[in-house]
């Protein structure tokens, strides 16, 4: 087996130990099982549907970025997690680390592209409309989802899994965070080799 193939074997090693390392002595394990649901929902579909559909080590490397990080902030909670060197070296008013695992979010939309245009579901294009609009209803359903697990859960474990800092757009930036994410994967994906598939 080349090293390329086995690309996905050695993410999927590194994800499961960081899930291990996230899941002992987490800062909150309300907020560690709120945070890591939709995570391992996600790691266990790619790794069920691995044999059936291979993506490509580009696709894989992509998704694994939000797995690992959103795992690392599932540990200590989103605000918490040790950033301050950023915060401080661009004199930010907040942690910023789930902007940019939310950035990540959007990475999926080269996933989704790719998927559409392999099985030939979709023109390229259409296959990118498609992971661009994709990835925006995901981040608009996550929004409604941690507000209704603050409302319903409430106190520290409410406010620590809403993780706004203060913030009262927090929402809207963390939408935006997702929509430019997956621009940047699309445009990653246009000078792959699955845009010029007829």
């Amino acid at each position: 087996m080349a090293w390329q193939q086995r690309i996905p074997h050695i993410l999927a090693v590194i994800i499961v130990a960081t899930m291990v390392w996230s899941f002992i002595d987490p800062k909150d394990m309300r907020v560690w099982w709120a945070e890591m649901t939709p995570i391992l929902a996600i790691f266990i579909g790619v790794v069920a549907t691995y044999r059936n559909f291979q993506f490509s080590n580009t696709s894989y490397v992509l998704m694994s970025v939000l797995l690992i990080m959103h795992t690392i902030g599932a540990h200590y909670t989103f605000a918490r997690v040790p950033f301050e060197w950023i915060t401080e070296l661009f004199d930010f008013e907040r942690n910023h680390y789930d902007r940019i695992a939310h950035f990540s979010v959007g990475f999926y939309a080269y996933a989704a592209a790719e998927l559409l245009v392999r099985k030939n579901w979709a023109r390229p294009f259409t296959a990118m409309l498609f992971g661009l609009f994709f990835i925006m209803a995901i981040a608009a359903a996550y929004e409604i989802i941690e507000w209704q697990f603050a409302v319903i859960e409430g106190g520290d474990a409410g406010i620590e899994f809403l993780g706004s800092q203060g913030d009262e757009w927090d929402a809207q930036k963390d939408m935006l965070a997702d929509t430019l994410g997956a621009l940047a994967a699309l445009v990653l994906f246009w000078f792959s080799k699955y845009r010029r598939q007829p």
